[in-house]
């Protein structure tokens, strides 16, 4: 059967949800094609004769733009079987089904799809579908839509078992060099590729998207999966690889196998990877065998400084861990990667100028996106912050074209500096000021808004601050920008790229 996977938005990598399923089902012997909208356009004639066209949906701005898609896809192909699949499609299933898709294939959704089409290829077989595109077919729009109607889901909408992984077939993708590259210090870059080595979470943050599908689980993709998928992306060219897992972490023993084994085989090759404060903290006897096999830098979802809002969120630290974490990687000489969440509905304005003078006391100005400082939190169907009652009252009904709860900040000035943060971030990058320059325009807003004097930094005259990082940015666990969902565009288009907002950091 003939088969399209398609990805809208993936934070500046080759989709490892669209390859990775794609080795599956092209090993079942089915026509697989691939397209990353970011890089890619569709090809109508692909469309048009695919019998199970699926959707990969692993974030908020991925469903999105997803939801601007479908409805064209239905009327190219109306015969077609549509599938979302993906943390974000059981979360959204119901508004999913609305537009017409079918099947939702949440978790380890691998299995699900080889599933899904093999019954699509045996109910073809056995009704005779006609071609849609046959001379004579009159009736052919009609016929489909009934044919389509008339299937009904029988896989799992979530599925948590077990899979023995394929190596992801990385066939027909755009080339490494079209995605997010690394920027090293001194204006030198590499090639980047990037694959997962699990998937889910043993833990239960309250704004994480991964808990009401995985629900704690988290599942490992076997060491010499991991491996054979590196290899293949370094004889691509890849000179670092990115780790996609929510926490390379979890674990642990799983973890420290596999960077022995990559630095035994590229010790040439550097990486990087997401690991939570908490684990930083717990496991830090293992932060010198990361640098020690080219880690070049940990990403960390800290979201906060404040106790009160950490606690809200369940991040399972407090400020004194974070602090502690940035002082070891210091004394390391390693490099951290905060990502924030830095607009909540709890935020005040006391508190975002202490997040800026943390951040500067810290030396981590460098280490920081400006988009990170704009950030506001994300609430969609089925978030555990739902459980918060005090916080189930400052929501507005839930916008189905968002695809979130709105809310406002109980002090109008808060949700004001949050678009200001985000409008000089854009300019920033749009003028390709440094990050200690657009820091101090942050800095110094941020007090006017506040109606305090700033004090004065000198950021930009501090040498040798530098890290490196991915040339484009990381969204998790908040609503896109306007500028970010405006530059990625519509997808029956040829979306520019980078997206113009931050493109000059991965955070």
């Amino acid at each position: 059967m003939k088969i399209v996977l398609i990805s809208t938005y993936e934070l500046g990598r080759q989709p490892f949800g669209v390859v990775s399923p794609a080795a599956w089902l092209r090993k079942r012997g089915h026509e697989v094609a691939c397209f990353d909208l970011t890089r890619q356009e569709l090809e109508d004639g692909t469309i048009r004769a695919a019998g199970l066209i699926a959707i990969y949906l692993p974030m908020h701005t991925a469903t999105r733009l997803a939801a601007k898609l479908i409805p064209s896809l239905r009327e190219q192909n109306p015969g077609a079987h549509v599938c979302c699949y993906g943390l974000y499609a059981p979360m959204n299933a119901e508004y999913l089904h609305g537009l017409g898709v079918v099947t939702i294939l949440g978790g380890e959704f691998e299995a699900g799809l080889a599933r899904l089409a093999e019954r699509i290829s045996v109910e073809d077989r056995a009704t005779k579908k006609p071609s849609l595109e046959g001379e004579g077919q009159q009736d052919s729009a009609a016929f489909a839509l009934r044919y389509r109607d008339s299937r009904r889901q029988a896989e799992p909408a979530i599925s948590l078992e077990r899979l023995n992984f394929e190596v992801p077939d990385r066939t027909g993708m755009p080339a490494l060099e079209k995605y997010a590259h690394l920027i090293l210090p001194g204006n030198g870059y590499r090639v980047v590729g990037s694959t997962e080595a699990s998937r889910g979470c043993k833990h239960l943050c309250r704004h994480c998207p991964i808990v009401p599908v995985y629900n704690g689980v988290f599942r490992i993709v076997a060491l010499d999966v991991v491996m054979a998928d590196v290899r293949q992306q370094v004889a691509a060219g890849a000179q670092h690889i990115s780790f996609g897992d929510p926490d390379f972490f979890n674990g642990i023993g799983h973890a420290m196998k596999l960077v022995a084994a990559f630095h035994e085989e590229f010790p040439g090759v550097t990486y990087d990877a997401t690991i939570k404060i908490e684990h930083l903290r717990k496991y830090e006897q293992h932060l010198t065998t990361l640098r020690d096999t080219g880690c070049l830098f940990v990403i960390s979802a800290v979201e906060s400084v404040d106790d009160e809002i950490l606690q809200r969120l369940d991040k399972g630290h407090t400020r004194e861990d974070f602090l502690h974490v940035a002082c070891t990687f210091r004394s390391l000489r390693m490099t951290l990667h905060p990502t924030f969440v830095t607009f909540t509905p709890w935020t005040t304005m006391a508190g975002y100028l202490d997040l800026l003078g943390v951040l500067a006391a810290e030396d981590l100005v460098e280490n920081v996106a400006p988009i990170q400082l704009g950030i506001r939190l994300l609430i969609p169907q089925g978030s555990r912050l739902l459980e918060l009652q005090e916080l189930r009252r400052q929501l507005g009904p839930f916008d189905a074209e968002s695809l979130v709860y709105p809310w406002k900040n109980a002090d109008p000035r808060v949700d004001e500096l949050s678009e200001m943060v985000q409008a000089i971030a854009a300019d920033a990058h749009r003028k390709k000021e440094s990050r200690p320059v657009a820091f101090e325009r942050i800095w110094r807003a941020a007090h006017e808004a506040a109606g305090v004097s700033s004090p004065e930094l000198g950021l930009a005259s501090r040498p040798g601050m530098e890290v490196p990082f991915l040339s484009e940015p990381w969204y998790c666990c908040a609503e896109p920008t306007r500028e970010l969902f405006v530059s990625i565009g519509s997808v029956n288009k040829k979306p520019e790229q980078p997206p113009t907002v931050a493109a000059d950091g991965f955070v």
